[in-house]
């Protein structure tokens, strides 16, 4: 599983960061970023719940 976050949707609200620390951070322009090219398989659920849990829909799986 492979993640991205769009840039131009995401608000910094940190939902993202704070279910799924281990893949998302924050970027220079502090907006939340997918720091993990590919999510590790033990991740993949709280990856899961931080992609539904986002506002904006800002994050992608690929």
């Amino acid at each position: 599983m492979k993640v991205e976050v769009d840039q131009d949707l995401c608000i910094s609200c940190g939902a993202c960061v704070d279910v799924c620390p281990d893949v998302f951070d924050w970027n220079d322009d502090e907006k939340a970023a997918a720091v993990a090219p590919e999510v590790p398989g033990d991740m993949e659920d709280q990856a899961h719940e931080a992609l539904e849990g986002c506002p904006t829909n800002a994050i992608k799986e690929h």
